[in-house]
């Protein structure tokens, strides 16, 4: 057994982690993951923070049993922190309070290690505040930052940093994870990792929840069948209220726990009175919700424009005649009748207009316009 048994396609990581883990290998105090979303990167990062943590490592892989590594993977060990946010940014006090962490010596363990999920969402004001930090980190202080890409990261952060780059894991193998490790049929789980192009995370939802896989391929139907700008504006509507609808409902849940514990620990009863001295921090947790769902929306919405990008990849696939392996298996006939439709040269155009669309929300342009404008060029298409 090792910590790494659950990570999914990233063996030439885990041997690079592994040889800097081990013994005779050269650990750097700062790390960089990188890797596109769903590809594990703070699964691994734990993993690593747990190698570098176990009482029996072997080859410079935790076991996976000791306390130590079964502490780091639930998230309760007390020399490992890690920062997440659901917002859009992390602030400048979440990383000054994340330094301070990194100045304290391990309670129990050989490290304290300290991970920074989504890090490329630091404004440059919050990178200079972990500069120095990472610049002059205390003996035993193990950084790690994750994000999609290098690029994502500021020159001065990532030339001190060590760089491990993490792929999209093959079909194949999230698959047979969820085979394995969920029970999924195959079946399902193959066409459940097909569709999630390598998230680990989706592809799971797709394959515990079918119809939200059918309702992908549904909607990728109702794109394909667009007949007119008209029909494009109500379908970018449709899918921007779901994307709405399906934000909220996760940051209501995030948002809920997140409540529910504070009172707790307030030893407020449900449907108690919060009293004066802590309504500001009440307001604060509200405040972060919504910022929470602001995030989600976009991001909701950033997945449902791969999801077209999928299906025309799909269909330039079919005209080219390659070899290539289907993202949208559970189509094939509707993507066949488009291919008849345009030329690969266009198909390829609406492929860019999709990074264009992307790049539009990214920059704050309301994502129904973004949607709108494409929806309608896949239309002119035709």
């Amino acid at each position: 057994m090792s910590v790494y048994d659950t990570v999914v396609g990233q063996a030439a990581a885990v041997a690079q982690l592994s040889r800097a883990a081990s013994p005779e290998g050269s650990l750097a105090q700062a790390w960089l993951i990188a890797g596109p979303p769903g590809s594990g990167r703070s699964s691994i990062a734990r993993a690593f923070a747990a190698s570098l943590l176990c009482d029996h490592p072997v080859g410079g892989q935790g076991c996976g049993e000791c306390q130590p590594c079964r502490t780091v993977l639930a998230g309760t060990h007390g020399d490992v922190t890690v920062v997440r946010t659901e917002t859009l940014t992390i602030s400048k006090n979440e990383v000054r309070e994340l330094v301070a962490t990194a100045q304290r010596a391990p309670s129990s363990g050989r490290h304290r290690v300290l991970i920074i999920e989504d890090a490329d969402r630091m404004s440059p004001g919050t990178f200079n505040v972990l500069l120095k930090a990472i610049e002059e980190p205390p003996p035993r202080t193990v950084w790690m930052l994750c994000v999609p890409s290098p690029q994502d990261l500021a020159q001065t952060i990532l030339s001190r940093c060590r760089v491990v780059n993490l792929q999209v894991p093959p079909p194949e193998a999230v698959a047979a994870l969820l085979i394995d490790r969920d029970g999924i049929s195959p079946e399902l789980a193959h066409r459940a990792a097909a569709s999630a192009q390598g998230h680990i995370g989706i592809a799971r939802r797709y394959g515990l929840n079918p119809d939200s896989l059918a309702e992908r391929e549904d909607s990728a139907r109702k794109l394909l069948a667009l007949t007119s700008v008209g029909h494009a504006i109500a379908f970018a509507k449709t899918l921007i209220e779901r994307a709405e609808s399906e934000a909220h409902a996760e940051a209501d849940e995030a948002s809920s726990r997140e409540r529910e514990a504070f009172m707790r620990g307030a030893g407020i009863e449900p449907g108690g009175r919060i009293p004066p001295a802590l309504r500001a921090q009440v307001k604060a947790l509200d405040d972060e919700a919504k910022r929470r769902a602001t995030r989600l929306v976009r991001d909701v919405i950033d997945r449902y424009l791969l999801d077209i990008h999928s299906v025309l990849r799909d269909v330039l696939a079919l005209q080219l005649e390659t070899d290539a392996s289907l993202v949208n298996p559970g189509i094939e006939r509707e993507l066949a009748e488009r291919t008849r439709v345009h030329s690969p040269h266009t198909t390829l155009a609406l492929l860019e207009a999709v990074g264009v669309a992307r790049e539009r929300v990214g920059m704050n342009v309301p994502p129904q316009l973004a949607l709108e404008a494409l929806l309608a060029a896949i239309v002119a298409a035709r």
